[in-house]
């Protein structure tokens, strides 16, 4: 552990104005090598926050695969590019992760507080404020229920012993008990499950009924504990009815549009970014043995995916005036040299689109309740469906969130994919230093970025 936080001294220091206190003025503490030694500090901050989810969330992991995990994960490059550029990305990444933190070692006021600040930088993190207390909620929801079962299954025990020793009937008692062991299984979500894994919907109702009732014996305990999202919403609710709208600033630029194609951009780039890990014989197996066990309900579901698919990129598929007139950005040329390059490519890539969805929740649902999986797909739909511009980085905090998740513990598929994280970041900032270019109606350098 103190080697991981040694190494982290070491590549502070490489970063550009961190002895910020030698200032002599105002103008020099706002330089751009100050300003942008800030998301320098914030992304060693960011780099220790994954470490301490990563440990939290896999306690059983030793500190050097931890550290892989951090490592990797802080390189991922749409966090890492903007480490050196003065966006709000990685100061947003930042407090939303260290909310998440607070709230898993169940420091809801410190945690909601983190939240509040996460708000400012960013507006649209309201949505990760909500994501955080619901996740927090079953969690608790959850163990409690476990807790509960566990011990009305021990209290069955010794009464079937008791009835056993006396002689009375046990049927009765062995009703109950399978109701509460059925019950058990449906909260309960294990890795070695293969009814878990095999079907997303199995289940559900089961778990959303226990659940609910574990909510409401617990919910003056819960009110209390996790009153203080709800004062951030409240206050957040009171800044949009005062401000007119969520966004500040360019309100028009950035207004409200329904985006669905934007939930499929993000699974494919998801994917893409863990490549090492979707695409290996052990997940194809598993998607194989998930469709063989329940093939017609799962077909079903892969249809009316396709058709919302479909139905999304031909009418809720918004080409912001920036994505088609600002060059310097990568999607400008991925939407005009792929998706709009033939007018059939757009929807023969919406399979792949399903397809990637498809093989992450099938990651997540091995080590995730079903209710849990739900909460992340709608909270990253919340994020990313009324945003009309294509901008990777507004993927970076749900991607991180399906990472951390995903429990992939092993350590060629982590190498893997920080040698793919090092070989991209060469390349975007080879490209952002070595291939200026100029725009003709506009003075100045212009540069590629993300």
């Amino acid at each position: 552990m103190y080697r991981y936080y040694l190494s982290l001294a070491h590549v502070a220091a490489l970063f550009p104005g961190f002895y910020w206190v030698e200032a002599a003025s105002f103008s020099d503490l706002c330089s751009a090598a100050i300003l942008r030694s800030i998301n320098g500090v914030l992304a060693v901050v960011c780099s220790v926050i994954l470490y301490d989810i990563v440990t939290h969330l896999n306690p059983t992991l030793n500190d050097r695969k931890a550290m892989l995990h951090a490592v990797v994960l802080s390189l991922y490059p749409l966090h890492w590019f903007f480490t050196f550029l003065y966006y709000t990305d990685v100061a947003s990444v930042t407090a939303v992760l260290a909310m998440y933190l607070a709230s898993l070692k169940k420091h809801y006021w410190f945690s909601a507080l983190i939240g509040a600040f996460a708000v400012i930088i960013r507006q649209t993190n309201i949505i990760w404020v909500v994501f955080v207390a619901c996740s927090g909620i079953i969690n608790i929801s959850v163990t409690h229920a476990k807790h509960h079962t566990k011990t009305a299954e021990s209290d069955v025990s010794i009464q079937h012993g008791l009835a056993y020793a006396t002689g009375t009937n046990t049927e009765g008692f062995n009703l109950r008990r399978r109701r509460i062991v059925k019950s058990r299984d449906t909260v309960e979500h294990s890795s070695s499950s293969s009814h878990a894994s095999s079907s997303f919907s199995s289940g559900f109702a089961h778990e959303i009924w226990s659940i609910l009732l574990t909510l409401w014996y617990m919910k003056w305990k819960l009110l209390i504990s996790f009153s203080p999202y709800l004062m951030v919403v409240v206050a957040f609710l009171l800044f949009v009815y005062w401000n007119g709208s969520v966004v500040l600033g360019a309100k028009e630029a950035h207004a409200v549009t329904p985006h669905f194609a934007q939930m499929l951009y993000f699974s494919l780039v998801s994917v893409l970014a863990q490549a090492p890990m979707h695409f290996t014989i052990t997940q194809a197996v598993d998607l194989f043995q998930m469709f063989r066990k329940s093939r017609p309900l799962l077909y079903f579901q892969m249809f009316l995916a396709l058709v919302v698919g479909l139905l999304s990129v031909h009418f809720f598929s918004v080409a912001h005036p920036y994505l088609l007139a600002d060059n310097r950005h990568y999607p400008f040329y991925l939407w005009r040299k792929v998706i709009m390059a033939h007018w059939p490519i757009k929807y023969l890539l919406v399979p792949v689109y399903i397809c990637s969805w498809l093989s992450m929740i099938h990651m997540l649902g091995k080590f995730r309740s079903k209710i849990w999986v739900l909460a992340y797909f709608l909270a990253t739909a919340a994020v990313l469906v009324p945003t009309p511009l294509i901008e990777f980085r507004y993927y970076t905090i749900p991607f991180y969130f399906l990472v951390l998740h995903c429990n992939n513990w092993d350590d060629q598929s982590w190498i893997l994919t920080g040698t793919l994280y090092i070989g991209v970041n060469i390349f975007t900032m080879m490209m952002f230093l070595f291939r200026p270019f100029h725009w003709d109606h506009e003075p100045g350098i212009q540069r590629f970025i993300w």
